[in-house]
């Protein structure tokens, strides 16, 4: 199997030079990195080459990499009913790159689109309705992007007073708890307030 997806991988690498930066095979899948100026081109051989007839688009996501030029990777997955294979293709862009759509070679891109673009924030070009998806309409940030808080920004709830949905800044009940997962057995040594006076008399 993994040398039929490295010729397949060599193919479309030949085919593709322009376009192609990087093959690999892991784990029973097809990896090839992409310029981002080349994602149409290269998702339109792989539907339509015969040899290829990755015509079924399985997801699109992201991985946030905060430190890197380059922030994100664009991540698709297509599946090949015919050759019974599956392809992984990658593409780096920055913070302020736009990426193009694909809606118009794969027309179930639309909603995996718009879910990439509320919870990371990339911005794809030529999408035919490009808004939020999961998140409310005037939500701040992205939620799956590493420098997002955990707690959020806001927070909502019913006011029963003005019995409408209200919008606050988050309060945490109490402090984050420190967890040392070590157990009572183990000898932990744990110093509790006040300790510190007994060992001054």
């Amino acid at each position: 199997m993994s040398e039929d997806l490295k010729e397949l991988g060599a193919m479309i690498e030949t085919r593709n030079a322009d376009a192609v930066r990087d093959i690999s095979v892991a784990h029973g899948e097809l990896t090839v990195r992409v310029s981002v100026a080349h994602l149409q081109s290269v998702t339109e051989f792989l539907k339509k080459n015969a040899a290829c007839s990755f015509t079924t688009l399985i997801d699109i996501t992201a991985i946030d990499y905060p430190a890197r030029e380059k922030r994100f990777d664009l991540v698709y997955h297509f599946l090949s009913m015919r050759q019974n294979q599956r392809i992984r293709i990658k593409c780096a862009v920055r913070e302020d790159q736009i990426a193009p759509s694909i809606c118009d070679i794969h027309p179930g891109a639309n909603w995996f689109e718009r879910e990439v673009f509320d919870m990371y924030g990339i911005m794809f070009s030529g999408h035919p309705d490009l808004r939020r998806l999961l998140t409310d309409y005037g939500f701040q940030g992205h939620p799956l992007r590493k420098d997002f808080p955990t707690t959020g920004y806001v927070e909502l709830r019913y006011d029963e007073l003005a019995k409408r949905v209200v919008y606050e800044p988050v309060k945490l009940v109490q402090d984050y708890r420190q967890f040392d997962f070590m157990s009572p057995w183990e000898g932990a040594e744990y110093i509790l307030p006040g300790d510190d006076k007994g060992a001054k008399a």
